[in-house]
């Protein structure tokens, strides 16, 4: 019989993981079985420990338990990638909160059903975004993604320079950082 071996990802550092590893430890992974990451689940760019997982730290027998199938994957070509590998290493899917347990028949048709459906809406959540955007500029001729406004007063730097003043004194009088003065003055 093969081990636990516990996924739990954010994709953000302001997330926080310790519920998914509480969970997948009262679902029976050991410690040594547990891999966590904070990386987007978009793509397996940057996912150093799915990586691991996929191709060192799982064996055939071994299940793999993630508390989401949102944890696992974001699109359902690359779940179904992530399926298709376990089951060709002979490794099941357990999720928890969607009940699923891809060695039973019911488990895999399920699975395949949120799959779908998560695809469905991460498509659906970036046609609303991309209308969001298409509204905004359609609203006028400036683009509405300028980014924060300048917070130093580019003129106020040039015009303590010219009365003689070092970036140093400038820095200080004006709060703001040396390094921040000497782009004003390029």
């Amino acid at each position: 019989m093969g081990e636990l071996i516990g996924y739990a990802r954010v994709s953000s550092r302001g997330q926080n993981i310790a519920p998914q590893i509480d969970a997948l430890t009262r679902a029976g992974v050991q410690a040594e079985h547990l891999y966590e990451e904070k990386a987007s689940g978009t793509s397996r760019a940057g996912r150093a420990e799915l990586d691991a997982l996929l191709h060192r730290g799982i064996r055939k027998g071994d299940k793999l338990v993630v508390t989401r199938l949102d944890r696992l994957a974001r699109s359902l070509r690359d779940l179904q990638n992530i399926a298709h590998d376990l089951k060709e290493r002979e490794v099941d899917l357990i999720v928890l909160e969607q009940a699923i347990d891809t060695s039973t028949a019911e488990g895999r048709l399920f699975f395949n059903m949120l799959g779908a459906i998560g695809e469905f809406e991460t498509e659906l959540r970036k046609a609303r975004q991309r209308e969001g955007i298409d509204a905004a500029l359609a609203k006028g001729n400036e683009s509405p993604f300028k980014g924060r406004p300048a917070s130093i007063d580019g003129d106020r730097v040039l015009e303590l320079r010219k009365e003689g003043m070092t970036p140093t004194a400038i820095a200080k009088a004006l709060g703001i950082a040396r390094s921040s003065v000497y782009r004003y003055l390029r």
